[in-house]
């Protein structure tokens, strides 16, 4: 075993005898966690306990504070970081060095070996120095220490000792079928570890909010990662030879073909995870290294519905409450892939939802499930396809249809036509604004009149991280972006930071609009056939909000930075 050798360097800051530390009873008061009362009254506790207890510990059984409350302060109070777990994935040369019945005992989870050598070590009290000489004792190296809490090590030792078991016994498991290497995806599928090993890839999506899993084979080796907050990040690798398995079994749970590898799929998986149903769509590629496989996560408690979860400003839901008391005409919701349309047109109807109103809508697929509203599930296997199933709907006496996507010619026509004879229709569209809805109208050869005549309004929408609230950062704006998005010299703005809450300062997201509502000015010119530029300067000029206006009013307020907004948005 590797000797170590106890130094200053690799100590926890708590225990070197050359900085002073606050009491952690002041740096407690002073972020506003207790009062002076409740400090005095545990340091009471304190000089009556003959087994010399902590005041934070006093304080945390007392319900005074919070374990994470605990946590912040011994982070201050050591110049310790805090590590959350719930996103942390698991180093397996770290894992295997501590053993996991120890870890559990000692309340703590190794995470990662550094590039030093030194293995870092997640505790829930970084002072216990006989749990640190064990630590050392097992793996052989120093240590360096982060914060977390009992909770988080009571919710994620399962999962990261789990995956990496996981992982280990399909290795062995495929190593030990190597003869029929041939069938090995067939096999591989329904062999336990490969079963228990997507089961975890796909429940920790789910439970970290991501909206979308990418299973990847790579030159070496092949990788998950996840989509959260709109950007991937890498979870973890494996060994390449698991991957036909891997892909194997999704495919399985899917109710796609495993023998077919050169085509691709498309499949659907209804997942239970912590007790409740959440929807995957599959999706099967081939590449030149096996299939990719893509799955999006359709989970109606990460997005919940209603109008006042959208964030719209007073003006623009103004303007979405008319259109909901409209009673024909078309609105269209506009943006790319994944920017939260459907989650905007299924409030419009939860809001409009009536015993009085019959609705129906038909959707590839159905994202949400709304009592009172009849929804087609497009199924074009079986020829029922947005064109037919629309020429159904019309014969079911409808009052508002909802329609997934305008996708092509008929489609439009036929909703032009449903619009035009006394119903409202809600669709979507791939737009980069408002304006453009009407150009794309147009180019799906509508008439610019019958265009004029039954569009009723378009909501272009982009989602933008949200910044973090705990480690949100305010400063002044430099005087050229100022001038730039018209704002008035030494305007203060917010930017992301990072702390153990989130991920690189940002943590959720909210939409960004803008709602252009067709009157008699716009609807002139779009029978005169202006373009979308000319369109779009006189509907700002008639008050219309721009999604860069949109995103900087939330910017200024804190919600989001600059940098996101414009990333997001085109044009100011």
């Amino acid at each position: 075993m590797k000797k170590y050798k106890r130094t200053e360097a690799t100590l926890p800051d708590a225990v070197a005898p050359v900085r002073p530390y606050p009491p952690l009873g002041s740096i407690l008061l002073r972020n506003g966690s207790i009062t002076e009362d409740q400090l005095l009254d545990a340091l009471r506790e304190q000089k009556r306990c003959s087994a010399g207890r902590r005041v934070g510990e006093i304080l945390a059984d007392g319900e005074a504070i919070t374990e994470t409350d605990l946590a912040r302060a011994l982070s201050d109070q050591l110049g310790l970081s805090m590590q959350t777990l719930a996103r942390y994935q698991p180093m397996p040369e770290a894992i295997r060095s501590i053993p996991r019945r120890v870890a559990k005992r000692l309340r703590l989870i190794p995470l990662s070996v550094l590039e030093n050598g030194l293995l870092l070590v997640a505790m829930v009290d970084p002072l216990d120095l006989l749990a640190q000489d064990e630590v050392r004792m097992l793996s052989g190296r120093d240590l360096r220490l982060c914060i977390t809490t009992a909770a988080e090590i009571t919710d994620n030792l399962d999962r990261l000792y789990g995956l990496q078991d996981n992982l280990d016994n399909a290795i062995v498991t495929m190593s030990s079928i190597e003869p029929l290497r041939e069938h090995f995806r067939e096999i591989g599928a329904d062999e336990a570890p490969v079963v228990q090993l997507v089961d975890r890839i796909l429940s920790q999506a789910v439970r970290e909010g991501a909206s979308d899993i990418h299973v990847e084979p790579c030159r070496k080796s092949a990788r998950i990662r996840y989509r959260v907050d709109g950007v991937l990040y890498p979870a973890f690798d494996y060994p390449l030879m698991l991957h036909p398995a891997v892909s194997s079994r999704m495919k399985v749970m899917a109710g796609m073909d495993i023998a077919e590898r050169r085509k691709p799929q498309d499949g659907r998986i209804l997942l239970k995870v912590a007790g409740r149903f959440v929807d995957l769509r599959v999706s099967s590629l081939p590449t030149t290294r096996g299939e990719k496989m893509a799955l999006r996560i359709l989970d109606p408690e990460s997005s919940p519905l209603g109008l006042e979860h959208l964030g719209l400003e007073p003006d623009d839901m103004e303007k979405v409450r008319q259109f909901c008391g409209t009673s024909w005409g078309i609105l269209l919701v506009t943006g790319p892939t994944g920017s939260g349309k459907s989650t905007t047109l299924h409030s419009i109807l939860e809001k409009i939802n009536q015993p009085g109103i019959n609705i129906v809508t038909v959707e590839d697929p159905v994202e949400y499930s709304l009592d009172g509203v009849s929804q087609v599930h497009v199924n074009e296997k079986a020829g029922l396809t947005f064109e037919s199933a629309l020429c159904s709907i019309l014969r079911q006496d409808p009052d508002k249809i909802m329609i997934g996507e305008i996708r092509d010619h008929k489609t439009a026509q036929i909703a032009t036509r449903a619009a035009l004879t006394g119903h409202f229709v809600f669709s979507t569209l791939h737009t980069n604004d408002a304006p453009g809805a009407v150009t794309r109208m147009v180019d799906m050869e509508i008439p610019p009149y019958l265009v004029s005549a039954s569009l009723s309004g378009v909501i272009a929408q982009r989602l933008v991280r949200k910044l973090c609230p705990l480690c949100r950062e305010q400063y002044e704006m430099e005087p050229r972006m100022c001038e730039v998005l018209e704002l008035s010299p030494g305007t203060n703005a917010w930017r992301a930071v990072g702390c153990h809450e989130c991920r690189q300062g940002y943590k959720g997201r909210v939409a960004i609009y803008e709602v252009m509502t067709l009157d008699d000015a716009l609807r002139r010119m779009i029978l005169n056939g202006v373009d979308d530029i000319l369109l779009r300067a006189e509907a700002t000029r008639r008050g219309m909000n721009t999604l860069r206006q949109s995103g900087v009013g939330k910017a200024l307020k804190g919600v989001t930075s600059m940098e996101e907004v414009l990333a997001v948005t085109l044009r100011v």
